[in-house]
């Protein structure tokens, strides 16, 4: 098992809303139990909630409405909460291992130092929609799995795999001794030295590894050394950057026009 982001368990989380939830269930994640809110209204979505609890045995709890806003972790639950017994973090290995069992060239964000848990959520469920295989995140100073990060992923971070690692810079390393290209994402407006060629010439067909600055440093001196390449995306307004969940979107569907067309 590697050192670069063990498989692991944190303590028990939640996921809320009703499409989060509705993924949590359809992706088969253990789950303690339902917390339902009183006179909620059934329609098809939450029938089909309903349904899939009762397939798998999970224990449905009815609280007042105000005793679930007490238990949410996000204060916007819709009135459906789920709670689940950990949340578990993959290795990078399993990372890769997952593109290999689906014969495709590995395709993974690195995310370096994401604060903000909506723009994981985001990036995970672009990353889901793209049919890449995976995230990789720090464990300090940077948003990990969360009811805030679920919700804005849409449930894709209920069955995407995410690794956690220690150190970014030398899990670059280590994608680099894999055979991965790991090409750190900066706008094209930075200066010279740290800004790189458009993304849609590097090739994207090969196992790929797109590395993610924080929102406000964007990515790291130190790791932005350790990667192979660094692309950039044209700025044409006004504006100096794209928001951090933007940039990757670009980027990954960069990847799948490439593969389709490959």
């Amino acid at each position: 098992m590697s050192r670069y982001g063990r498989a692991r368990k944190v303590h028990a989380n939640t996921v809320e809303g009703r499409r989060a939830v509705l993924e949590a269930l359809r992706a088969e994640r253990n789950i303690d139990r339902l917390l339902i809110a009183d006179g909620i209204e059934v329609g098809p979505q939450m029938q089909e909630i309903f349904s899939l609890a009762e397939n798998a045995g999970i224990l449905v709890e009815h609280l007042q409405r105000r005793e679930l806003d007490r238990q949410s972790q996000t204060k916007k639950s819709q009135g459906v909460v789920a709670v689940l017994p950990d949340t578990r973090y993959v290795s990078v290995e399993d990372l890769i291992f997952d593109a290999d069992s689906r014969s495709q060239a590995p395709l993974i964000a690195v995310l370096d130092g994401i604060v903000d848990p909506h723009n994981l959520g985001a990036i995970a469920r672009t990353m889901d929609a793209a049919g890449g295989h995976g995230i990789i995140i720090p464990e300090r100073r940077a948003a990990g799995i969360s009811p805030g990060a679920i919700r804005a992923s849409a449930g894709a971070l209920m069955h995407l795999p995410v690794a956690r690692v220690v150190n970014i810079p030398r899990t670059i390393e280590y994608l680099n001794t894999l055979g991965l290209q790991t090409l750190a994402l900066a706008p094209a407006s930075v200066i010279p030295a740290q800004a790189g060629t458009d993304y849609t010439t590097a090739d994207l067909t090969i196992p790929t590894a797109i590395v993610v600055g924080s929102e406000e440093k964007g990515v790291a001196r130190l790791t932005q050394e350790r990667c192979t390449a660094t692309i950039s995306i044209p700025m044409h307004g006004q504006l100096a950057s794209l928001n951090a969940s933007v940039s990757a979107g670009i980027a990954l569907y960069e990847a799948v026009r490439q593969r389709a067309n490959a």
